[in-house]
């Protein structure tokens, strides 16, 4: 066997081989000079090998430490039997490249069809190869795997085209650590522009943490149980109805936690194309499906350090739903398309507006996936129950508005706020800004008149009907139910009439007590 390991490396009397060898290698050279990608450089050496030396098979192997074994990174056969491929994976014990990777030396076995000393041998002679000369890929004293050249001759190879080998893998390691190193730079770049271009797009979005502003006791014991959760890693379960500033309150948790400095990345899991959920969340490699053009950073691999948001988590389909709760039991993220776990350090906060024990009652949420989240549950309440609250809310949307709509606006009428405060606000502090800018735009005096066609709800109340808003609502609703025979979804159900999102109804129904004539 000793015969096998290592071949003596002598010099070639003969000027035109030498001269042809030099060529050859200095075309391999400039040729992997200009690749960029993985893809492309090895097609590249190829036939400018075969022009000097006869061969049938051509791979090359990279080491992975965490499996501890050898995958083909290319595969290159004119034999019409195929044993080993670009995916197969071999350990390092007990094969020749764990030889040579181990050794640092490149290892020849001269008998394959008689003699089979490792365990890709077999595979080797079933092939129908004689020869295999395993040569290790050598780069800054570091072993990155081996360049494997198979013939169907037997016997002892030329020392000369051992030697033009042993350059060629020279050569090859160095263009391999030049592509990993220009990739891992591309992605690099790319992770940065997505994370520039989701700190524009919030920045556009006009978080304001100043609309969390507040003085009653509800508000107040918001706060208390976001300042006393922000300092961990535990997951946070937002709810409250549409429009109560349940994304506001997850940033303030992020912007409170040791986590401020990184990323805070937002998904809307009810805007989630159905068939890309996994691409989204966790990302996916080139190729991985039709239309998979590059390798795609997911949600997690962003927000890695920081704080992933999942907004309307109640809305995820439920196939997302089994692969979000591996990932938050193992805090490992597979791309679509890899093998490879990437760890995630993510701090997860998720909002709804539903009901999920409704959702988890009929089958479209998972209950251990609840159970999870909801570790530090936080109810945002709705406006109409801390009503002390709406003319601080108003006037901080007032000052907000005065100078991008350049209106003189500096305050609000007394009539005005009484109304704002004894109206129900089914669209809560989203719809209290948006009734303020509507009311800014016709204003044009400094005292803000609050008219009642903006409040549209109000001019409905019929003669007899209950007074207080919680009474009136829930008369609403019940009217609502009766008339859609207890529909709460579709184009007739009763969530279309009152004009709110089937969700928040349901929240709603619960809340009253009207749960049970609800067809949901």
């Amino acid at each position: 066997m000793s015969a096998d390991l290592y071949i003596p490396i002598s010099s070639s009397n003969d000027q035109g081989i030498v001269s042809n060898f030099y060529q050859t290698l200095l075309e391999v050279s400039n040729a992997l000079i200009c690749q960029r990608d993985t893809e492309s450089f090895w097609k590249t050496i190829t036939g400018h090998i075969k022009q000097v030396i006869p061969w049938e098979r051509a791979g090359i192997t990279l080491y992975h430490s965490d499996i501890d074994a050898f995958r083909f990174y290319a595969v290159e056969t004119s034999m019409p039997v195929i044993r080993l491929t670009c995916d197969t994976v071999i350990p390092r014990e007990g094969s020749a490249m764990g030889w040579v990777y181990d050794h640092r030396q490149i290892h020849i076995r001269t008998q394959l069809q008689h003699e089979q000393h490792f365990l890709e041998d077999v595979y080797y002679s079933e092939e129908g190869l004689g020869r295999m000369i395993n040569i290790p890929l050598l780069v800054r004293e570091q072993c990155l795997g081996s360049l494997n050249i198979g013939s169907v001759e037997s016997g002892l190879p030329d020392a000369e085209n051992v030697q033009f080998l042993s350059q060629v893998a020279k050569q090859i390691a160095l263009a391999i650590d030049n592509v990993f190193a220009y990739e891992e730079i591309h992605r690099l770049q790319q992770q940065l522009t997505q994370e520039n271009a989701y700190l524009i797009e919030e920045i556009n979005v006009a978080h304001d943490f100043g609309a969390m502003v507040g003085n009653s006791s509800k508000f107040k014991k918001i706060l208390e149980l976001t300042q006393a959760v922000a300092p961990t890693n535990t997951s946070v379960l937002i709810t409250g109805e549409t429009g109560t500033g349940k994304e506001l309150l997850a940033r303030l948790v992020h912007e409170l936690s040791p986590r401020r400095d990184k990323p805070f990345v937002r998904i809307n899991c009810a805007a989630l194309p159905s068939g890309l959920v996994e691409s989204e969340l966790f990302g996916h490699e080139k190729g991985a499906f039709t239309g998979a053009e590059q390798t795609r950073t997911g949600k997690f691999e962003l927000a890695h350090g920081g704080t992933l948001f999942l907004d309307e988590i109640g809305e995820m389909p439920l196939e997302a739903q089994a692969k979000l709760l591996r990932v938050l039991q193992d805090g490992v993220v597979e791309r679509v398309g890899s093998t490879d776990g990437l760890v995630a350090d993510v701090r997860v906060v998720a909002a709804t507006n539903a009901d999920l024990s409704i959702n988890i009652g009929n089958g479209r949420f998972r209950s251990d996936l609840f159970f999870r989240l909801n570790v530090f549950p936080i109810e945002v309440p709705p406006l109409r129950e801390r009503p002390q609250d709406i003319p601080i809310l108003a006037r901080h949307f007032i000052e907000k508005n005065r100078l991008q709509l350049k209106r003189p606006s500096q305050n609000i009428d007394a009539a005005s706020l009484e109304r704002l405060v004894d109206y129900s606000w089914p669209g809560n502090v989203r719809e209290l800004k948006n009734v303020i800018e509507r009311a800014m735009i016709l204003s044009s005096s400094d005292n803000l008149i609050i008219e009642e066609l903006l409040l549209p709800r109000l001019s409905v109340i019929d003669e007899g009907l209950p007074t207080k808003l919680k009474d009136l609502e829930q008369y609403r609703i019940r009217q609502a139910m009766e008339a859609c025979d207890g529909q709460i979804e579709g184009a007739l159900g009763a969530a279309k009439q009152l004009g709110l999102n089937p969700s928040t109804l349901r929240y709603r129904v619960k809340k009253l007590g009207l749960r049970s004539s609800a067809k949901v």
